[in-house]
């Protein structure tokens, strides 16, 4: 599996596809004390996921195109 296809980054790049996400749910939920792994941060450096405004709710982490191109390529 290439670095594209992390099976972690694609587990992630899943979950938000399902809803944009709350940037501190994101924080709570993908926090880690291993400094290796950075599973969301590579997903956004990736660009298959970006942080948003949506007035009313606040910063939010959502799938970009390449991010379902992602889940699309690898069957999910």
């Amino acid at each position: 599996m290439s670095r594209n296809a992390d099976p972690l980054v694609l587990d992630f790049v899943e979950w938000v596809a399902r809803e944009p996400r709350a940037y501190a749910e994101v924080i709570a939920t993908w926090k880690t004390s291993c400094p290796r792994l950075t599973i969301w941060e590579d997903a956004a450096d990736r660009g298959y996921v970006a942080r948003e405004t949506i007035a009313g709710v606040g910063l939010v982490i959502a799938v970009t195109e390449d991010g379902e191109r992602l889940l699309r390529t690898n069957g999910r």
